[in-house]
């Protein structure tokens, strides 16, 4: 290891207790929705502007991946969101599908945490020639919520207070496996309609990643998905035509690019392939797996 790495190694060894002690303190809470760090620091007068437009990467992080990477570089440099702009990376302590494990949630918000290091470094690359913010000016909040389901934690977001009045539209980056749930009635018991929906989608947007694999169908049947809502055939569920506009489909990986997952990931890490672990995840992310010897157990 270099001395940067092992600089960089002390840099994040602080974290761990900071964001357990902040993730216990929320926990024993009465708050839904909580910032626990922000990357740069908010620190007066060079604070990061507050955001007009507010993009929420909302996912397990069991680790953040090279496909987080790509999914919110995306939106930050091509989405027509009003700037300033600015990335939340939300964490649900709860969530509707997933239990807490391999990696514990302390870990995972560090990871979090570096991975939005790694992240400003990266969109500082890409954003050369990009009519966009100076990199000093962008910046990205680590959060969690007790929340399982999307327009509550909207509702959440807004309003804790801790973005502008009146609050930045929000911009959910999601992946088209999760737009099935999303718009799947059975999540909002008792009705299992789709009404509860109507002020999150009145107000905010989704930015949908196509997704590969014969279980999604091709391009065609998941833009088919959005089309069926738009032409008035979920009116029955409580979905109505106009939300269609509030969805936009957008490319993921390229043709012939490697597939990423957190799945694969942590298969690498346990088959020792550390070649295969550095296509898959940043490069801190990757050190941090490594020196904490995350996801080497089986099962």
């Amino acid at each position: 290891m270099s001395t940067s790495d092992n600089n960089m190694s002390s840099m994040h060894r602080h974290l761990l207790p900071d964001l357990k002690s902040a993730l216990q303190s929320f926990a024993t809470s009465a708050s839904t929705f909580r910032i626990l760090r922000t990357v740069p620091p908010c620190r007066t007068p060079s604070a990061p502007p507050a955001p007009a437009t507010l993009y929420v990467l909302d996912s397990s992080f069991n680790p953040p991946t090279r496909a987080h990477l790509r999914i919110a570089t995306s939106a930050l440099l091509h989405d027509h969101g009003a700037r300033p702009k600015r990335l939340l990376l939300l964490l649900a302590t709860q969530n509707a599908d997933k239990a807490p494990k391999p990696a514990s949630l302390d870990h995972r918000l560090v990871m979090m945490t570096i991975f939005a290091q790694d992240l400003r470094a990266q969109f500082a690359g890409q954003a050369q020639g990009e009519e966009e913010e100076d990199d000093d000016e962008f910046a990205v909040d680590v959060g969690v919520t007790t929340l399982p389901y999307f327009h509550h934690k909207a509702a959440a977001i807004e309003e804790s207070g801790l973005y502008p009045d009146p609050p930045p539209e929000q911009v959910h980056l999601t992946g088209y496996d999760t737009l099935i749930r999303l718009l799947d009635p059975k999540y909002y018991p008792p009705g299992r309609t789709l009404a509860p929906l109507e002020g999150f989608l009145g107000r905010h947007r989704v930015r949908v990643t196509y997704r590969t694999g014969s279980e999604w169908g091709g391009r065609e049947e998941q833009e088919k998905y959005l089309r069926d809502l738009r032409e008035g055939k979920r009116e029955g569920e409580g979905g109505r035509r106009e939300w269609a506009d509030r969805f936009e489909m957008v490319e993921g990986r390229e043709a012939g690019e490697e597939v990423v997952s957190s799945t694969k990931v942590r298969d690498a890490v346990r088959e020792g392939d550390m070649e295969a672990l550095s296509k898959l995840v940043t490069d801190g992310v990757g050190e941090w797996i490594v020196q904490e010897g995350l996801y080497t157990a089986t099962g």
